[in-house]
């Protein structure tokens, strides 16, 4: 049996990659999970009532583009959050968690050609694996550019050629950042949009971490959007309760867009999506239009960061996380770190060169290790002790 040949070189998928690293070496203490970034903090109690009270709903098909009343709830959240107007019905969508839309989106929204030539689909290095495998499975050509120190820790997409840029139909990008913590400044995405104005390609932005952070709130892109006047079409919003509200198993993402660009997602869904049951939708329509859980959340992840900052004081190297909840930290070999903390602590991280492209030192993610900050404070504060003592 013949296979499409674009998914043939696929690199291992990351969690793969750690158990094979890991698996077959005997931890050196109490095992602690620092490597998946699933939040463990408690979701709201009253979730659980609103799918009892709503199970009927599993008797029938559910709206595949989401409720009336969900999108309707998603709508009002980007008004409250970024004091953006979108149109609950033509420019919302909801989603079986994020990682389905930023694939989807590529599918359904990049053209097989670009100027006359294979488009590109622009790739922050470190990046979530699915911006790649969207890329590839439309016949794009992925170009990865780095995230690192020296850019801030965001990609400088405006270093880029106009050979490519001229060929660029998406550009992924993922504020705050995973894994670094980076924010993207309003600065930042003025000047990202103007570039997309300039070379005709959209921005899709998976803001998903955006309700993590230290003191103040991530600028949206949507919000800067409007702000410019640009083009509505411009900017795609991608962002879930999985983070926000501690929901990852409920799959409840949102997208969002300009009226033509969201029909064309529509028009793909109405034949490949996966819909939330109903019971499950009346939840996130409920939990979208609440914030107090969301602010005692934040709260949890800040004590984390105060933690982690103490911790690591004096460390070379250490970038205190602007937002999100993983600390990605200099190591001289990630994979070797990785082992050297499982096999003397129990402790598991995830090696950054297993988030980015590249071989050896070509790989930015090489020199770091990925450290999701989701136990316990008590327990984050010794596995990061242990962390320190063993690594540094």
């Amino acid at each position: 049996m013949n296979f499409p040949e674009r998914f043939s070189n696929l690199p291992p998928y990351a969690f793969p990659r750690l158990r094979a690293l890991l698996d077959h070496h005997t931890p050196g203490g109490d095992v602690v999970h620092m490597t998946i970034g699933e939040p463990k903090h408690d979701f709201p109690s009253w979730v659980t009532d609103v799918i009892v009270e709503n199970a009927s709903g599993f008797q029938s098909y559910p709206p595949n583009e989401g409720s009336v009343e969900l999108r309707g709830a998603i709508a009002n959240w980007i008004k409250r959050r970024y004091d953006v107007s979108v149109d609950a019905l033509t420019q919302v969508m909801a989603l079986n968690g994020t990682r389905e839309g930023l694939y989807n989106a590529a599918m359904a929204l990049c053209p097989e050609q670009k100027n006359g030539q294979r488009p590109v689909v622009l790739i922050p290095n470190p990046f979530y694996q699915v911006y790649m495998v969207a890329s590839i499975s439309v016949a794009a050509e992925p170009v990865f550019v780095p995230a690192t120190a020296e850019t801030g820790h965001l990609p400088d997409y405006a270093s880029l050629s106009p050979d490519v840029l001229n060929r660029t139909a998406v550009a992924y990008i993922c504020s705050p950042a995973n894994p670094q913590g980076a924010v993207a400044s309003r600065d930042y995405w003025t000047k990202l949009i103007q570039l997309a104005e300039q070379y005709d390609f959209r921005i899709f932005a998976d803001e998903c971490y955006s309700e993590i952070y230290r003191d103040t709130a991530p600028v949206g892109a949507l919000s800067v959007a409007k702000d410019l006047g640009a083009d509505p079409e411009r900017v795609v919003l991608f962002n879930s309760l999985s983070k926000r509200s501690n929901l990852a198993g409920l799959r409840s993402g949102l997208i969002a867009g300009g009226p033509e660009t969201m029909k064309r997602v529509h028009q793909l869904r109405a034949y490949s999506g996966a819909p939330l049951p109903a019971p499950l939708q009346a939840a996130a329509a409920r939990v979208w239009g609440d914030e107090t859980h969301v602010v005692q959340n934040r709260a949890l992840y800040q004590e984390k960061y105060r933690i982690a900052d103490h911790v690591f004081t004096g460390l070379d190297g250490y970038m205190a996380p602007q937002a999100g909840f993983f600390l990605w930290l200099p190591v001289q070999d990630g994979e070797a770190a990785a082992l050297k903390l499982w096999q003397e602590t129990g402790v598991r991280v995830l090696p950054g060169a297993y988030l980015a492209q590249g071989a050896g030192g070509d790989n930015p993610g090489a020199g770091y290790i990925r450290v999701a900050l989701v136990a316990p404070a008590d327990q984050t504060e010794t596995a990061l002790r242990k962390l320190r003592s063993c690594l540094y």
